[in-house]
């Protein structure tokens, strides 16, 4: 399955996720091609330090949308592609074959703002398909606020439960320095610490999208 994950806007984390459930999907033994078509190349990075620190297992990680429809058709385990705006072409590419596709949405009403853009777009493109694909396309509130009395992710999450052709992953993922500090070092912020409030909640949060893996 072509799992894609992106936003319009900037700083909403998709690289961090990409790169958590593809971490993820390779420790409950799936096969995993890992796809970085956002010039900026932060997947790619922290995939580097990975191998570099020799953290198993390692990724090889795929640039250009050309290789993308491959890897479709040889149904050969799971596809996760981070994708950014600098190349529209890519993402466009991108969307048209996924199967799957998740929006990290940062609790601010300029990143719902975005959502409902790039939501527009993913419509857009799939009514260019040629044949009727099913994919389901999931936002969540990433980077959410840890302090309770903030509003803001409870506001941004109001604002995604009324996206028309989505859906709403309760489990948010927050601000934590964990993610920041384990991705620096090529880790999965639950390889780090298997017992943290980032990796609990990871876990809750992937489960929504994998619920037949334990």
């Amino acid at each position: 399955m072509i799992t894609v994950v992106g936003n319009l806007k900037g700083g909403s984390g998709k690289s961090t996720v990409a790169f958590n459930l593809a971490v993820w999907l390779a420790q409950h033994k799936k096969t995993v091609n890992v796809f970085d078509l956002d010039p900026q190349q932060t997947l790619t990075d922290v995939v580097d330090v990975r191998a570099e620190e020799g953290h198993m297992p390692l990724f090889t990680v795929h640039h250009g949308s050309d290789a993308l429809e491959e890897a479709l058709c040889s149904h050969k385990g799971e596809v996760i592609v981070d994708v950014g705006t600098s190349d529209m072409v890519s993402m466009r590419c991108a969307l048209s074959l996924a199967r799957r596709v998740i929006i990290p949405v940062a609790p601010s009403q300029a990143d719902v703002w975005s959502t409902q853009r790039f939501v527009s777009l993913i419509k857009k493109i799939f009514s260019e398909r040629t044949e009727a694909i099913d994919t389901k396309v999931f936002v969540f509130v990433n980077r959410a606020d840890t302090h309770h009395s903030i509003l803001e992710s409870d506001e941004a999450e109001d604002a995604l439960k009324e996206l028309e052709g989505t859906r709403l992953i309760t489990s948010r993922l927050h601000q934590r320095t964990a993610y920041r500090r384990s991705f620096s070092e090529g880790l999965a912020v639950f390889e780090e610490s298997n017992s943290s409030k980032a990796s609990k909640e990871f876990k809750k949060f992937v489960a929504h999208l994998y619920p037949k893996l334990k």
